[in-house]
């Protein structure tokens, strides 16, 4: 890894690379906020009572550092750690299981399936005190492109927090739902920024059977927490050729105790067999027996360190290829964190458009798409975001014209994307993860900034796909009003021709009783529009050949408040495939369009819309200061299917107030303030299915 100095306050590593400083941000979160919402707007936990707000879990392997913690760190032993003795284990778990996913026919000619993937080392906080479940704030990297990637890691730690990091369950439950595995990190610093050798020893000892201790309790953090392996990171200097070996053996100890329960372990290209820490940028005769040795198979994958060059990349995919492996199980190690888009990169040693892939993409903190922003508003980030992976023309299938080998080359360009939308009842309400107000049938019931990523739809794989003989109109996430959650698609421009907007690729069996439902309106000022909704029945006949929809009317829109629902029946295309799905908009008059689409939904009409509810909700624990109060709350799973559960707060007038949602069965409230002449504050959940239908409420109540 790049080195490292301390970054400020948080006592976690920043990074540099030779030559020119690089800009490096962790990613902040609100400091102490560790629920969705609470009833006091932004109010957050910096002053919470020790133990009561959750955080991301992080561990030492065994021994801890000498002195005390700083402020607002825990240090923690990972081998003394067990489930039961956790507090916040119902909070850092993760729910949703991995889901399965096809590759569409790419939207264009360069973009391939079956060769490069894509890796991700994001910092979404900081090391301690980055809140488990998140926080009363819009300002926070919600990824959403993750038809692109194959794996994500969850990147930090530092000598002064931890060094074993378990990924926060809401990036796990949004990962898990696009069909993305998450990688906890184990990081060994390097010495100079307080690395100690012993870490590493503590990391591969054995016990009296000979047993890797660390490594079965890796395995069972991963297991209990609900994620997908981890990434091992050993850069502190000093060892020899014996704890090389020791480190191989602990990995493949690691990695054969895990691939029964589908985990898996990537490898960073630091240390090698000498026991020393030389980045070699590539895979040679120094560092491949972390990757295979004579026995088979040590780690699954590889991050090739950023000292490659073109020559090493080819000759470490050539050696992959020798040993058997896959040279796309190597992830060749790209630096965005200080210039994304303008970072030079020599594309066409990892992707070349003229011959199969070299390797796989190992992008190094892509989150430098909201932290290079001066406006980190939500808008301002996804707009920078688009542009990063899907590139300048923001359109997937028409990339901008290649400008070389060095410029910029978004994964949308060159990488296939992929979906897990497989089947009826499927919803999307447009909404990130994160937003400005909580909507909820139109109307707001929450005026909180908020992030959680548990609460992310699926969202279109391809942003945005927009076919139309005119000018193209511009399609954005836009957070100025919505359906439901924090967002919605907006579409703007003059139209002078129908306009498509390609949305989801599904796999969705459709029948009889098969409906969709569009909930869309036309701004105030907008023009009047005429709304169709496309379902294409068969594939595109070749990588960037355009979908043949057949399109069903969906009314007419005019402008002026309020939301409409279109019902469109499906009957006709009964016992057919719908593999892609799209709006089409025609303007009725020359004013500029102002469209939104607040919700797509296909679901068959014979199945239930309702699940049933949660039950034993109860308060765990409360922390009274004066006329409000911090709250646990937990309850048992609701039978049946369920995407999330939504908290209310019923108020003396009749209102409701959104608190917070999880995918999860426990969430914490850092304040709830009494309303005057209440007796208790009454809570009430709700379990939500993946049609958005909700349950009854369960309620309890916190007396004052």
């Amino acid at each position: 890894m790049p080195e490292t100095t301390p970054d400020e306050g948080t006592g976690s590593p920043r990074t540099s690379l030779p030559g020119p400083p690089r800009r490096a941000v962790l990613a902040a979160a609100a400091a102490g906020a560790a629920a969705l919402l609470g009833s006091t707007g932004a109010a957050a936990a910096a002053d919470s009572p020790p133990g009561l707000a959750p955080y991301a879990s992080y561990w030492f392997p065994d021994s801890l550092p000498q002195g005390e913690p700083g402020p607002g760190i825990v240090w923690r032993s990972l081998k003394e750690w067990s489930p039961e003795s956790d507090p916040d284990l119902a909070h850092n778990t993760a729910s949703v299981p991995l889901a399965p996913r096809f590759t569409p026919v790419p939207a264009n000619r360069g973009a391939r399936a079956g060769q490069a993937r894509i890796s991700s080392l994001v910092s979404f906080g900081p090391t301690a005190r980055n809140p488990a479940q998140g926080s009363a704030t819009a300002d926070f990297y919600a990824l959403t492109h993750w038809a692109y990637l194959d794996e994500l890691v969850f990147w930090g730690g530092s000598a002064g927090e931890g060094l074993v990091l378990a990924p926060n369950a809401p990036v796990v439950d949004a990962a898990h739902r696009n069909g993305v595995r998450v990688l906890g990190n184990v990081f060994l610093p390097p010495v100079a920024y307080g690395g100690d050798l012993r870490w590493t020893r503590d990391l591969v000892q054995r016990d009296a059977l000979g047993r890797f201790p660390v490594a079965q309790q890796l395995v069972r953090v991963a297991r209990t927490y609900g994620f997908d392996g981890w990434f091992v990171n050993a850069e502190t200097d000093g060892g020899d050729s014996a704890l090389a070996t020791r480190m191989r053996q602990f990995l493949r100890a690691l990695r054969t105790a895990g691939e029964a329960h589908g985990l898996r372990v990537t490898w960073y290209d630091a240390m090698n067999s000498t026991g020393r820490v030389g980045w070699q940028g590539e895979l040679n005769a120094l560092n491949q027996e972390f990757f295979e040795d004579r026995a088979g198979k040590v780690a699954d994958s590889m991050f090739v360190d950023f000292r490659w060059t073109p020559e090493r990349l080819a000759a470490s995919g050539a050696r992959a290829e020798a040993l058997g492996r896959s040279r796309h199980e190597l992830w060749a190690a790209v630096d965005v964190e200080s210039r994304g888009w303008d970072s030079t990169v020599s594309w066409d040693a990892i992707l070349p458009r003229d011959r199969e892939h070299v390797v796989s993409l190992g992008l190094y903190r892509p989150e430098w798409t909201r932290n290079h922003l001066a406006d980190r508003s939500p808008g301002a980030f996804h707009r920078a975001d688009d542009r990063f992976w899907t590139g300048d023309s923001l359109d997937p299938a028409r990339p901008a014209p290649d400008t070389g080998d060095t410029g910029w080359r978004a994964p949308a360009t060159a990488v296939a994307d992929r979906s897990t939308v497989t089947g009826p009842p499927f919803a999307c309400s447009f909404n990130t993860g994160h937003g400005l107000r909580w909507y909820e049938g139109g109307e707001v019931t929450s005026d909180t900034p908020w992030n959680h990523l548990g609460l992310q739809d699926r969202l279109p794989g391809r942003r945005w796909v927009v076919d139309s003989a005119g000018p193209r109109p511009e399609v954005v996430l836009d957070f100025a009003d919505a359906w439901r959650g924090g967002s919605s698609l907006l579409l703007t421009g003059a139209l002078t021709a129908p306009a498509a907007v390609g949305l989801h690729a599904t796999r969705l069996e459709l029948t009889r009783t098969t409906v969709a439902e569009l909930v869309h309106r036309t701004d105030a000022g907008g023009a009047p529009v005429s709304v169709e909704f496309g379902v294409a029945t068969r594939e595109a006949a070749a990588p960037g050949a355009p979908l043949p929809y057949t399109w069903l009317p969906a009314g007419t829109r005019g402008g002026g408040p309020g939301w409409r629902t279109s019902r469109i029946p499906l009957t006709a295309l009964a016992g057919r495939t719908a593999y892609a799905l799209a709006v089409r908009i025609t303007a009725r008059g020359k004013t500029p369009v102002s469209w939104r689409l607040g919700a797509l939904s296909v679901r068959d009409t014979a199945a239930g819309r309702h699940p049933a509810p949660p039950s034993h909700l109860r308060v765990d624990t409360s922390a009274r200061r004066g006329g409000s109060a911090e709250v646990r709350l937990s309850w048992h799973r609701a039978a049946g299917p369920v995407r999330h559960y939504e908290l209310h707060r019923r108020l003396p007038d009749g209102a409701r107030r959104f608190l917070g949602g999880t995918c999860g069965t426990a969430l914490h409230l850092p304040s709830v303030t009494r309303a005057a002449g209440e007796r208790a504050a009454v809570f009430e959940l709700r379990a939500v299915d993946e049609a958005y239908a909700a349950s009854a409420p369960a309620r309890t109540e916190l007396p004052w």
